[in-house]
């Protein structure tokens, strides 16, 4: 049975909070958007004719609005949004609307409670919450890397996947697959741009040297290929494979 005086109403958004207050002595509606902060919203209830009694919907935004009346010896129901009596026809809602019509249903007693766990309660299906998040994202990660691989012809046979000895084969195909996307740069003409020079002022003078001179060749073997009419793709593995070489070059070059 409601006993307070003022039944509060509360539209809970995660940058805002339409509240009503409806006085039951006076019949008089008191309307305001406060920010989500807990400490507006508990002064701003507490400033209403007392005894009050506050209700909001179930959302994304928890249950810390519901702790923090609670501790300031506010009365806070949780109620179910899939509960919620409707009047027949009302099809427009509005954040105001939303926050009277929870306020007269917490005085008429007509909504229907949700059950608010304790704090350890709650962080514990956050954790299993999270876990199960994070199976699934790898779960959909390991699917998108082996249809991947296969549009492209590579298929593991060497065991189980997803094993240390798997995830070596892989860490082996991703290498391919960048040698084969960096060798097809090298069929334009080469010109180093802002960008590389900036890298290069990074390096030793010696690497700078060694890298200048192995793009250039790299350069001069794809025009060597064209002249020669060869297939794109085999052109392109070759190319990529001799830039694997100059990247070890490049990696043991002592200073």
């Amino acid at each position: 049975m409601f006993i307070e005086r003022t039944s509060v109403g509360l539209d809970v958004h995660a940058l805002s909070v339409r509240a009503a207050g409806l006085d039951t002595t006076t019949g008089q509606l008191l309307e305001e958007t406060l920010t989500p902060s807990h400490d507006h919203v508990r002064d701003w209830v507490r400033r209403l004719p007392g005894p009050v009694a506050v209700a909001y919907e179930a959302g994304p935004t928890g249950f810390g609005l519901y702790r923090a009346l609670t501790a300031a010896g506010i009365r806070c129901e949780v109620v179910a949004p899939s509960k919620l009596l409707r009047p027949a026809g009302d099809r427009v809602t509005t954040d105001a609307r939303d926050a009277i019509h929870l306020a007269r249903l917490l005085h008429l007693d007509e909504y229907t409670p949700v059950s608010v766990p304790t704090v350890g309660a709650e962080a514990a299906r956050d954790l299993v919450r999270a876990r199960e998040q994070c199976r699934g994202d790898l779960m959909r990660a390991r699917h998108r890397i082996s249809k991947m691989l296969l549009r492209h012809g590579l298929i593991y046979s060497g065991g189980t996947r997803w094993t240390g000895l798997h995830l070596d084969w892989l860490r082996r195909q991703h290498v391919r697959r960048l040698l084969i996307e960096a060798a097809w740069h090298h069929r334009k003409p080469y010109r180093p741009g802002t960008v590389m020079r900036r890298r290069w002022d990074q390096a030793t003078p010696a690497a700078r040297a060694r890298g200048d001179l192995g793009n250039r060749r790299l350069h001069q073997r794809w025009q060597a290929f064209d002249a020669r009419h060869k297939k794109s793709a085999i052109a392109n593995t070759a190319i990529a494979r001799e830039l694997a070489s100059w990247c070890w070059s490049l990696a043991t070059l002592e200073d």
